[in-house]
């Protein structure tokens, strides 16, 4: 089976650099509704079995277009959510933005046993995750492919972890608003990384370079960004 994880389009909150990370979240920025309506175009060539979304509003608005042009429901998964911010939930200043990326990287480098300040740590994330993502694989059939909208750090520490991407490698690992995933399920129950979309998947000019966007950017982008901000749990 194969898996499209699709980030979400573009909310005010990755403009800001809020860590918006709660149910029911912000929704879709103008510039977010065009790249969810570019989706469908760009993943004409796919044979999609199934459309699935978090229950963040910005993810279900996002795949709202690529189901209604397959003539698919989109389907509410419980646990494809980003990685809870905790106490830095809707903070944007540089300590917050440090400590979240930190904690990421902690997990990325094997110490899942790191909690995000005031909320879960990795083996939670990955727990309920990966519940959801079996969830989808045992409702479809071995050659399906389905498109799952979910967010970009959640993406990007899911992918590192599941799929054997080195820790360095996963620190430099950028996916911007409808930016994606693909991954192949293995015989044995693994995942491997087909492809990698950086930019949105309607084209690079529908990215938006100024804005402040922590759980888009690289790990290390975000870190240079905010040296010397002192923030506490700092991991390199």
């Amino acid at each position: 089976m194969r898996l499209l994880l699709i980030r979400h389009g573009q909310t005010p909150c990755n403009v800001s650099g809020e860590l918006d990370t709660a149910v029911p979240g912000a929704p879709l920025t103008s510039l977010g509704r065009a790249q969810a309506r570019a989706v469908p175009a760009a993943l004409g060539h796919e044979r999609i079995s199934g459309v699935h979304a978090s229950q963040l509003v910005r993810t279900q608005l996002t795949a709202a277009p690529l189901a209604e042009a397959r003539g698919l429901a989109v389907q509410v998964r419980a646990g494809l959510e980003e990685i809870p911010a905790g106490e830095l939930e809707m903070r944007g200043d540089p300590d917050a933005r440090r400590a979240y990326i930190s904690c990421l990287l902690a997990w990325v480098h094997g110490d899942l046993g790191q909690p995000m300040p005031g909320g879960p740590d990795g083996h939670e994330f990955l727990g309920r995750y990966e519940a959801a993502l079996q969830q989808i694989v045992q409702d479809h059939d071995p050659a399906d492919t389905a498109a799952v909208f979910s967010h970009g750090a959640a993406i990007r520490v899911w992918t590192a972890l599941r799929a054997g991407i080195d820790a360095a490698e996963a620190a430099e690992l950028e996916i911007m608003n409808t930016g994606a995933a693909v991954l192949e399920h293995c015989a044995g129950g693994g995942w491997e990384l087909a492809a990698w979309h950086r930019d949105p998947l309607g084209g690079a000019a529908l990215e938006d370079p100024a804005a402040e966007d922590v759980t888009g950017e690289s790990a290390e982008d975000v870190l240079e960004e905010t040296a010397g901000s002192g923030a506490e749990g700092a991991t390199s």
